[in-house]
């Protein structure tokens, strides 16, 4: 895989890998940007999903439109995620889930997998995974039939926690943590993670409202990735921006949340720029605008294939080119 060389926002210097995502070794995580946006399909920013990767294990955090597509770009073979974590239940950050799971079990290079996915989120999760299975049973029967595809490789190891959160995962010295987010009065239930390893951490906020459980959470951490929601001034009158912008958190919000976390860098990712017909529309410039308004500190707006690079020294970061593997 090559590497652009545009600059990140901010400056951010570019750490100089190359090729297939790496697992880091002591002391360094890495986490990769692979879906930025919102449900409005966008071929250059597909659906929430972030790679982390520490000691060796690559976890996924939602699993939004085109996750399995950015996988492969950065070189991380479906069979080799280690576990995936869901925040919610909205349709954006799982209609990924199916792919991921099922195209994993397909025995080729960018599959592979031959033991059970493992699913992490809070209660509800298993009936999901039970669904999904009884769903495509007829693709599992056949490909087990036709293509040996070991029956082990195409389960779900679902696993659920209270809304509340707390420790839901210990291996290899990565821990990560859930706990609760307010998404809304009628959207339960809703959690963001952080996670540790060796030093080094990055809090993710999934979908939320301003949140102080997740300022309690994500204190100190090296990354604080965040959601945000903007929208055109002249659609404050209308009724679905207004419920949806009651959801989710403003630039002038996140930068109160970024004041008080005091991360090493903040980054946008689930970036919702509300659209109406004949209005203009929100840009990237104008999110971070209105967030300088309540916070000065380190921060970018994320884009798809961004990758963070977390050491004792700070962060790094680099653009990922936006090319298909071949093969």
């Amino acid at each position: 895989m090559t590497i652009s060389r545009r600059p990140l926002l901010l400056g951010l210097a570019a750490t100089g890998l190359m090729g297939a995502a790496p697992n880091p070794n002591a002391g360094r995580m890495v986490v990769t940007l692979l879906g930025t946006a919102s449900p409005q399909p966008n071929p250059n920013r597909f659906g929430p999903c972030t790679l982390v990767q520490a000691n060796g294990l690559n976890l996924v955090f939602d699993a939004g439109r085109g996750c399995t597509i950015r996988l492969d770009q950065v070189g991380v073979p479906l069979g080799k995620v280690d576990a995936t974590f869901l925040t919610h239940f909205h349709s954006d950050h799982l209609n990924g889930l199916p792919d991921l799971w099922m195209t994993g079990y397909i025995q080729t290079p960018f599959g592979d997998r031959k033991a059970p996915m493992r699913l992490f989120g809070p209660t509800g999760t298993v009936r999901i995974a039970n669904a999904m299975r009884e769903t495509f049973k007829d693709d599992i029967a056949i490909r087990i039939a036709d293509e040996h595809v070991p029956e082990a490789g195409t389960r779900i190891d679902a696993r659920e926690f209270p809304e509340a959160g707390g420790v839901v995962f210990n291996e290899r010295g990565v821990k990560v943590t859930a706990f609760a987010v307010p998404h809304g009065e009628l959207i339960h239930p809703a959690v963001g993670y952080r996670v540790d390893f060796d030093g080094r951490s990055v809090a993710l906020s999934g979908d939320t409202r301003y949140s102080p459980n997740l300022i309690t959470h994500a204190k100190g951490v090296d990354l604080l990735i965040h959601e945000v929601f903007v929208m055109p001034a002249a659609a404050a009158n209308d009724p679905t921006a207004v419920v949806v912008a009651q959801h989710h958190t403003t630039p002038e919000q996140a930068g109160q949340v970024f004041a008080q976390v005091k991360p090493r860098l903040a980054v946008y990712s689930h970036i919702v720029q509300l659209r109406r017909p004949k209005m203009k529309a929100p840009t990237i410039a104008d999110v971070l605008s209105l967030t300088r308004k309540t916070y000065k500190g380190p921060l970018a707006a994320g884009e798809d294939l961004t990758r963070y690079t977390l050491t004792a020294k700070g962060v790094t970061g680099e653009r990922l080119s936006n090319t298909v593997r071949p093969g």
